[in-house]
């Protein structure tokens, strides 16, 4: 049973709200050098403060602690402010205007409860329940973890944030009325920091001003005009956007803006003209003043008035081939000041119209539908096309910038979300106003949303290996574990059975442990091996057996807690392990000679394990096949993800790849044992086959296949086909198979049934290299060779 702590006063105030409360100032980061309290009388007559008090209690608080109190005097006229001074520290540069009741309570600045009282004396609550009983208090915030809240606390603040009331509104939730932003105080004279007068009369072209950061940011701005062009009522980032009717003649300042409302759906509709009042804030995520993402211009702690309603829309800006720049972004590092050339740039040219309606007219999908409700079409059909209809990311200079996200703001009641697959069409018109989300870049939530037309894609089935064919494959089964549903296993089952055709031998990636996601020491992963292969039985496949090696807890990277590793599965009627034991987490393979030919100490044994190129990362897992008396060596691997690396739509341009050093660390690592095996034999059969989360043309697979050793299979496709993954609209490489070039006949496929679709087993596609080991004897390898001719004749023949 769930129990649900009582709202601290259930009955909201009538006339006096906490409007804002900081406990971060003087802090480290801290721009103001001193905590406060804003208190907003939303009445429509004055209130006497004489006998109040503002208290202030610990976010967890014990049977010790003690409410602190800052007695108040004076009144609070209608609709204004009164600005409670509390705690200095030594940080900060700005001082708070003059405040009209001063403190010295030192407040948390990420969590704590504060509490408006009717009586000087110090409350004695310590729980929601008992202070929810006490007559005394008037209203009551607490944010961050605290225990004493009003229903759900605010979100926690820090050090350069406050938690603002959203709009006046009093619920009684504090998760509700509370948004953390930029601390705003303003005093009963409204003065706000360093004496600011009253707010800025401003246009919304004033506001989102011809860089991509406002020239008012941090200000606070009043009769701001425009028409309602679209509202999300759902999530917790709810809020409007409107857009000014009379633009300006320049056409690098956008004329629609999204206004904040937290969780609160707002009170208008599309059609309203509105006059609205706020402080603008430039939103990065997380309030991360480092974030690499672009920030997105908005109003929050806003009120608004409808002057009308039924107004006809601004007309949208269309978007397609014509309009939108064939360059994608200026360079130059932080790009944040540079001012906007939208007949230039694409990402110019959509922070220009940042908030405003536009319109996109026939596009193609090329990034699938997702659980998130979204999905990426392009507005210039002719870019880099995939051989199936998705846009192709073939280097680091091809943005593709007709790529769109499109999410929608139809109540799905009206209109189910579409699941749509890459190469299918969205119809007719879609419009709706521009934002900007970290996840994806520029994004069309759709007021209107066209049509579906499907183009049938189907997932792709590849040929059956011959007798005398070693089949390899690999396949990145997305954090596989005992507890997914049995309806995963079957899927992905299906896939190595049908559409992969059962390979001799596949290298897994992202194998979890037997909990899961369970963080409580498991490590071993016999249980996910085991299901995995029943359920490839269970699909007419062949009873594979397993070879895999358990990591150290919470060493490899990945989900915390699944412990994540790469695996083998083989079918032992058609190819044989050679088992050496003595492998594990730590220890190494080596690569030793036994009559010339090249044999492994251990097998399976991890290549190189203790090296810091794998630290937080996936170790690769060296095997010895042996394949009609022909020795394969094969290592599946998953290197280390690109986490961390500068979004090719943020702020910073070019874009720093930092976790793509460590990638480099791991192809010269992978690239040593490779090495060490060709110095015994240089006829030897080698496959590297995984998830190296890296680009055909980056400098890791650079670094690997230098001077020939190996050579990247999938550089021997067509361009056009040349994608195991789909990533923001990006049809492109992530998983690789090498070879060395002793294997004869070689025939390898990507076979695509994951990426390009709504519904996925894995956001992967497998793959397949089909070939005859080399038997490191010409004249044996020609007969084999004649073999294999023989049977492909017959085979033509029926």
């Amino acid at each position: 049973m769930v129990v649900v702590a009582p709202a601290a006063n259930a009955v909201p105030s009538p006339d006096v709200l906490i409007g804002e409360v900081y406990g971060g100032g003087g802090n480290s980061g801290a721009t103001l050098t001193q905590d406060f309290v804003e208190l907003t009388n939303v009445s429509a007559a004055p209130v006497s403060l004489a006998g109040w008090s503002v208290q202030y209690l610990p976010a967890a608080p014990s049977a010790s602690s003690r409410w602190q109190a800052t007695p108040l005097t004076g009144s609070i006229a209608p609709g204004k402010t009164y600005l409670v001074g509390e705690a200095k520290g030594t940080g900060g540069t700005l001082e708070l205007p003059a405040v009209d009741a001063a403190g010295s309570i030192a407040m948390a600045a990420g969590a704590g409860t504060v509490a408006l009282v009717n009586s000087a004396e110090p409350l004695t609550c310590l729980t929601a329940a008992d202070c929810n009983a006490d007559t005394r208090i008037r209203d009551l915030v607490g944010y961050g973890n605290a225990t004493v809240r009003e229903t759900s606390p605010a979100p926690g603040t820090a050090n350069a944030t406050s938690s603002a009331r959203v709009n006046n509104t009093d619920t009684d939730n504090n998760s509700v009325d509370f948004a953390t932003g930029t601390p705003t105080p303003v005093n009963a004279a409204g003065e706000g920091p360093g004496g600011t007068t009253p707010p800025v009369q401003a246009k919304i072209h004033d506001i989102q001003g011809v860089t991509r950061v406002s020239p008012l940011a941090g200000k606070k701005v009043a009769g701001v005009t425009g028409v309602v062009t679209g509202v999300r009522a759902f999530g917790s980032v709810r809020g409007f956007w409107f857009q000014d009717t009379a633009p300006d003649a320049d056409p690098r300042t956008s004329e629609g803006l999204f206004v904040f409302n937290a969780g609160v759906t707002p009170n208008v509709k599309a059609g309203d003209a509105v006059v609205v009042a706020g402080t603008v804030k430039e939103f990065l995520p997380n309030d991360d003043a480092n974030s690499t993402y672009q920030s997105l211009t908005q109003l929050i702690n806003a009120q608004w008035t409808v002057s009308s309603a039924g107004n006809a829309l601004p007309q949208a800006q269309s978007i397609d081939e014509k309009t939108l720049p064939a360059q994608y972004v200026p360079t130059g590092g932080n790009i944040d000041s540079l001012e906007l050339k939208p007949d230039t740039f694409a990402l110019d040219f959509y922070e220009s119209h940042e908030g405003e309606r536009i319109r996109i007219n026939d596009v193609r999908v090329v990034g699938p539908s997702t659980e998130f409700n979204e999905f990426y079409v392009t507005v210039r059909p002719n870019e880099n096309p995939t051989a199936r209809g998705g846009t192709l990311y073939s280097g680091y200079d091809q943005f593709n910038p007709g790529r769109l996200k499109v999410m929608s703001l139809i109540p799905f009641s009206q209109r189910p979300f579409p699941q749509f697959n890459v190469g299918d069409k969205l119809t007719g018109g879609t419009e709706g106003p521009l934002d900007y989300v970290n996840f994806g870049g520029y994004t069309l939530q759709a007021t209107t949303l066209g049509g579906e037309q499907s183009s049938g894609l189907q997932p792709e089935v590849t040929r059956k290996q011959r007798s005398g064919e070693l089949a390899v494959g690999t396949y990145n089964v997305e954090n596989l574990d005992p507890g997914d549903d049995q309806a995963k296993f079957d899927r992905l089952a299906a896939g190595v059975v049908k559409n992969l055709a059962s390979p001799d031998i596949v290298a897994l990636e992202e194998i979890q442990d037997d909990n899961g996601a369970t963080d409580n020491g498991v490590v071993s992963a016999e249980q996910t091996l085991q299901k995995f292969t029943d359920a490839i039985v269970a699909q007419g496949g062949p009873r594979y057996q397993w070879r895999q090696i358990n990591p150290e807890n919470k060493t490899d990277g990945g989900e915390p807690g699944g412990n994540i590793r790469v695996a083998f599965i083989f079918n032992p009627a058609r190819v044989s392990f050679v088992d050496r034991p003595g492998g594990d987490a730590t220890t190494p393979v080596q690569v030793l000679s036994q009559y010339g030919r090249p044999k492994l100490s251990v097998s399976p044994g991890r290549i190189d394990p203790l090296n810091a190129a794998w630290q937080s990362s996936r170790k690769p897992l060296a095997g010895e096949f042996v394949f009609g008396g022909r020795k394969v060596f094969v290592v599946a691997n998953h290197f280390n993800s690109k986490g961390g690396d500068q979004s090719v739509h943020g702020r910073f341009q070019p874009p720093n790849r930092v976790s793509e050093e460590q990638r480099i660390k791991q192809s010269i690592a992978l690239r040593g044992f490779v090495d060490s095996v060709l110095a015994v034999d240089s006829k030897a059969n080698i496959v590297l086959a995984g998830d190296l989360n890296d680009f055909q043309f980056a400098p890791a697979l650079a670094e690997l296949t230098r001077g020939g050793a190996v050579r990247d299979l999938i550089d021997t496709l067509p361009p056009k086909e040349r994608y195991t993954y789909v990533f923001e609209g990006n049809s492109q490489v992530l998983d690789h198979t090498l070879t060395s070039r002793a294997p004869r006949g070689v025939d390898y496929d990507v076979v695509h049934i994951n990426a390009e679709f709504a519904g996925q087993a894995s956001d992967h596609d497998p793959q397949v290299v089909r070939f005859r080991p080399s038997t490191g004897e010409e004249w044996l390898d020609v007969i084999f060779d004649l073999l294999d001719l023989v049977e492909r004749l017959r085979n033509s023949h029926g």
